[in-house]
């Protein structure tokens, strides 16, 4: 064997052991930092949070969960009536419990939670990842006759504005059904009213208490003294609905499955609308039905009204912790978290995700809000909220 061939051979050997030495070394470096991530992942606890009804399916699904999870932000929530969050976290600060996090539905509740933090010591922020107007759902019947009273437009395919001065002047002059102009399709004895939940309780039934203390005051309500004067007005509203569910939820169901006949119109938040389309539509899909047939029968009848000014709801994130703001940022910036959002029916800063999602499913919604107001401060709802709340009790 000539020297050459021995050097060769040697190299060859020494080149074949540096390799299978360099993948053993990197395979064991890799498994050291998978084991290491593994480990960095279930050491990171779970970000705490109070959250409202409204987020709270986006809180349990799967995907929501895993994208958290791989960020090293999972989450651990407790549903709590946005109005009762402050309590709870002035609650939680004498005890040395506080939460990471804080999602109420409604910024009137959000400020609320803030004051409380700041009487407490207590730093937050706030962000609102997504959000969703109020809209009144009802028929096709029952808009055609707020149009020929003058009290609703129709601004597109089944969209329609109401003007809110004009359905509260009605609402307050005890008018039924049957007194209105062309009400041949509804012609029956019941007050013209719009369903809502318990003020006392909801935040639905506050905005709308919002939206009705403005069209009789003719601006946003700011000082004591009127919020006094219009609550006495709004209460007749509340007082003739009769029974009210607690939660949105409930009003929402009257209005899917008992129909026309017991809530003509109902307060609610679009997304619930949105969310009800976009599982009809699935189900649908599932069904082996073509889109042509799903929009002329899921959506059959149902229209959405647009009060005219109308209240943007956003699901406010108040953060407590450093972690909770990361949270924050990651679902308002997160894509797939976003688009996850909006098959809750949730609108998000990008309007074009959020309408291709929608038309597939047959209802018709409001592409931009043109009249949007905000709500009064949270002292001056509290104080209008209280008013009404004793008026119910009498």
């Amino acid at each position: 064997m000539s020297k050459g061939f021995k050097t060769a051979l040697t190299l060859l050997l020494l080149a074949a052991f540096g390799g299978a030495l360099f993948f053993a070394l990197r395979g064991q470096k890799t498994e050291v930092a998978q084991k290491a991530e593994a480990a960095e992942v279930a050491a990171a606890g779970a970000i705490t949070g109070l959250i409202s009804l409204d987020v709270e399916p986006y809180f349990a699904d799967a995907r929501v969960q895993k994208i958290l999870a791989d960020k090293r932000l999972p989450v651990q929530t407790t549903r709590v009536g946005s109005r009762d969050m402050a309590g709870k976290l002035t609650a939680a600060a004498a005890s040395k419990t506080v939460p990471d996090f804080l999602f109420p539905s409604g910024v009137v509740a959000a400020n609320q939670i803030t004051d409380a933090a700041r009487k407490a010591n207590i730093n937050t922020s706030q962000s609102s990842p997504f959000f969703t107007p109020m809209v009144i759902a009802s028929w096709t019947p029952i808009a055609k006759i707020l149009v020929a009273n003058g009290v609703a437009k129709e601004s597109g395919d089944r969209i329609y504005g109401v003007d809110m001065t004009k359905l509260t002047t009605l609402m307050l002059a005890k008018k039924r059904w049957k007194d209105l102009q062309g009400a041949g399709a509804y012609d029956v004895t019941r007050s013209v009213l719009v369903s809502t939940t318990d003020v006392r309780r909801s935040n639905s039934a506050a905005m709308y208490l919002a939206l009705t203390s403005q069209a009789i005051h003719g601006d946003i309500v700011t000082d004591r003294t009127a919020a006094q004067a219009v609550s006495s007005k709004v209460a007749e509203l509340f007082k003739r609905q009769g029974y009210q569910e607690n939660y949105v939820n409930g009003n929402f169901d009257d209005y899917v499955s008992i129909g026309i006949g017991k809530t003509p119109m109902a307060f609610l938040y679009e997304n619930q609308m949105v969310q009800f389309a976009l599982n009809k539509k699935a189900g649908a899909q599932g069904s082996a039905m073509k889109d042509t047939v799903m929009k002329d029968t899921v959506m059959k009848d149902m229209v959405l009204m647009y009060p005219q000014p109308t209240i943007v709801n956003k699901v406010v994130f108040v953060a407590v912790s450093e972690r909770a703001r990361k949270l924050a940022e990651l679902l308002g910036s997160n894509a797939e978290l976003q688009r996850i959002a909006v098959e809750y029916g949730f609108r998000i800063a990008d309007s074009g995700v959020f309408m291709k999602a929608v038309q597939p499913t047959g209802l018709a919604v409001e592409e931009r809000l043109t009249q949007v107001v905000d709500p009064p401060s949270f002292e001056i709802m509290l104080e209008m909220i209280d008013a009404v709340s004793k008026e119910l009790t009498q």
